[in-house]
């Protein structure tokens, strides 16, 4: 009986040692990964159906290397949703390194035609955006980043100059 306890004993001493290195694995001290919107491309713009290529940049700060699982996004031109959505692609950024990536949407804002009308009446004028989501990351264990970005665009210089 007495080597059944201690046999017990040592496994218990054993798990807790384990778990305890295993927590150190996901601790809160290293900084998150950041996520910018770098370009807004337009692949084409018809009355029904408008495709664009949104240009991420994923920054990892860390001295460990980042696996990126998906990108839930929310983008609002103003007050206005542009469009929402979640791509799901894996990569990994090394370590203290950027990397880029492509997401394609398709969006209908022809219901909203008078808000992006009224949004474009100025194309001098900045228009803020914001961009809101989850960045989901880990190899084994899933580990999600809040995304809250804000920041302006000038329509004028999305339009090129022999069509202004």
């Amino acid at each position: 009986m007495t080597s059944q306890r201690h046999a017990l004993h040592l496994l218990t001493l054993l798990l807790l040692l384990g778990l305890s290195g295993c927590a150190s694995w996901f601790g809160d001290d290293e900084p998150e990964p950041q996520v910018h919107l770098v370009k807004v491309e337009v692949v084409r713009a018809k009355l029904l159906e408008q495709k664009f290529l949104l240009h991420f940049r994923i920054d990892n700060p860390n001295d460990s290397d980042l696996t990126v699982r998906s990108l839930e996004y929310r983008i609002h031109l103003g007050d206005l949703l542009l469009t929402e959505g979640e791509h799901e692609h894996w990569f990994t950024v090394g370590p203290k390194r950027s990397a880029y990536f492509k997401v394609p949407i398709r969006t209908n804002l022809w219901p909203k035609i008078r808000d992006v009308v009224k949004l474009l009446k100025k194309p001098d004028q900045p228009i803020p955006y914001r961009l809101e989501g989850e960045l989901e990351t880990g190899l084994f264990i899933a580990h999600y980043v809040h995304l809250a970005r804000n920041g302006v665009i000038i329509p004028a210089d999305l339009i090129p100059e022999q069509h202004r």
